[in-house]
């Protein structure tokens, strides 16, 4: 395979524990995660992966803040495994007071394209994969579609991975994914 660097998105809401994955969606994603990061180092030396969580850490107000860069684009195996196994399902249900979504996409493609634009090896392709596991509620197609023409800009293709809450979410994605590849770009969406 050709030289890509690629960035793993990685949704880390409550809504990763449901069971409708077998044991749950949070295992289901990091065994789905670990395959796609066994193959990318092992199809070419030189290819990178770096690892994100759509939710972040807690703010100093309690709240959770947006995504969180937990290994930016490496060949480490040990830095990579580390980051996936370490991952703390953190935030809320969308539900609060605020209803705030659960994970930020838009902002943590965002976070995933920088980390893509200052990798060390500017040579290859670059990729964001993106696991989506809870609803998109609150999130706008149009903030989606943004995002996307960013990446298309920007030269970065994506895949999106859906985990359950395909109804509300699929057009959405679509839309992200759309944007970003084209109609007849490479990478795509895979439910």
């Amino acid at each position: 395979m050709p030289l890509e660097s690629c960035m793993i998105l990685l949704d880390n809401s409550e809504f990763m524990r449901n069971g409708d994955y077998i044991p749950t969606r949070m295992e289901a994603q990091n065994d789905a995660a670990n395959l796609l990061v066994g193959q990318k180092t092992q199809s070419n030396p030189e290819s990178t992966v770096g690892v994100i969580a759509m939710s972040g850490g807690s703010g100093s107000t309690g709240s959770t803040v947006g995504a969180e860069l937990l290994v930016s684009p490496t060949d480490d195996m040990g830095k990579i495994l580390s980051a996936l196994h370490g991952i703390p399902i953190r935030g809320g249900h969308g539900d609060n007071e605020v209803s705030e979504p659960p994970v930020d996409v838009a902002a943590s493609v965002q976070v995933a394209s920088l980390a893509l634009k200052h990798r060390r090896n500017k040579n290859g392709a670059q990729r964001i994969v993106l696991f989506v596991g809870s609803p998109l509620t609150n999130v706008e197609t149009r903030t989606l579609t943004r995002a996307g023409k960013q990446l298309k800009k920007n030269n970065v293709a994506i895949d999106v991975i859906a985990m359950g809450e395909l109804e509300e979410n699929e057009p959405k994605l679509k839309e992200l994914v759309d944007a970003a590849n084209g109609s007849g770009g490479e990478g795509g969406e895979r439910t």
